[in-house]
């Protein structure tokens, strides 16, 4: 069975889905078409990080980098993450060229 995402993989918003503030309850979302989904901290970070140019490995080698977290230990995570929201069509992903 392959992999949704590989760490050469490059994750990106696709059209009609953003980051956005909610002013009202003072939360960050992830806006997509008839849905939303409520950010913490980290899922801000790790959706903060998808430019449509740097692949799953240089997302996850950036954050680790900003966190002072060996990459090993936060890449599990991160991958998990964004499979979570290819599975929801709001997040996809592209070969690297």
């Amino acid at each position: 069975m392959t992999p949704l995402i590989t760490a050469q993989d490059i994750p990106y918003l696709p059209r009609g889905v953003r980051l956005q503030d909610d002013r009202l309850r003072g939360i960050r979302v992830l806006q997509a078409p008839e849905r939303a989904m409520q950010l913490d901290q980290i899922g801000d970070a790790i959706l903060g990080e998808l430019d449509g140019a740097r692949s799953l490995d240089q997302i996850t080698r950036n954050l680790a980098a900003r966190y002072d977290a060996p990459v090993e230990e936060i890449a599990g995570d991160v991958r998990d993450f964004l499979i979570g929201l290819i599975e929801r069509r709001m997040v996809f992903i592209r070969e690297a060229a």
